[in-house]
């Protein structure tokens, strides 16, 4: 069944949000696919089929993100679900650029690893600069 609670859980709508916000009647809300926190280290990741496009709020959304101290923002172009597994490519969102990171599954999870080991050593001060 793989790690999913529910696999046969929907996708959240959230067409009955739009117009909360009278001075900014587009805004909705947006999820994020995937989130690994550490030490208060987080690694987040918006996971895209090939024929899929961003939206442009969640990409604004973000690359604000990105832009946050101890976060990193993976864009993946791929798909993780009980039938099928691949990673096409993926990229760091970093200064509104993305950054080809990898191009495989195996990548993928070596850049996991690689975080994780980042995160869990001691922090001094801003946790992008700390790295080798």
């Amino acid at each position: 069944m793989g790690a999913l609670k529910n696999p046969d859980a929907r996708h959240i709508d959230f067409e009955p949000f739009k117009g909360l916000i009278p001075s900014n009647p587009k805004l909705l809300p947006c999820d994020i696919d995937m989130a690994i926190e550490r030490k208060g280290n987080f690694l987040v990741a918006e996971w895209k089929r090939e024929v899929e496009a961003f939206s442009i709020g969640q990409r604004l959304m973000l690359e604000a993100l990105s832009r946050v101290n101890k976060f990193t923002v993976l864009l993946v172009n791929g798909c993780s679900t009980n039938e099928k597994f691949y990673v096409i490519d993926f990229y760091e969102l970093k200064d509104g650029k993305e950054l080809l990171s990898g191009v495989s599954a195996n990548d993928l999870m070596a850049y996991i690893r690689e975080w994780y080991a980042r995160s869990d050593r001691p922090q001094r001060g801003n946790w992008h600069q700390d790295e080798d």
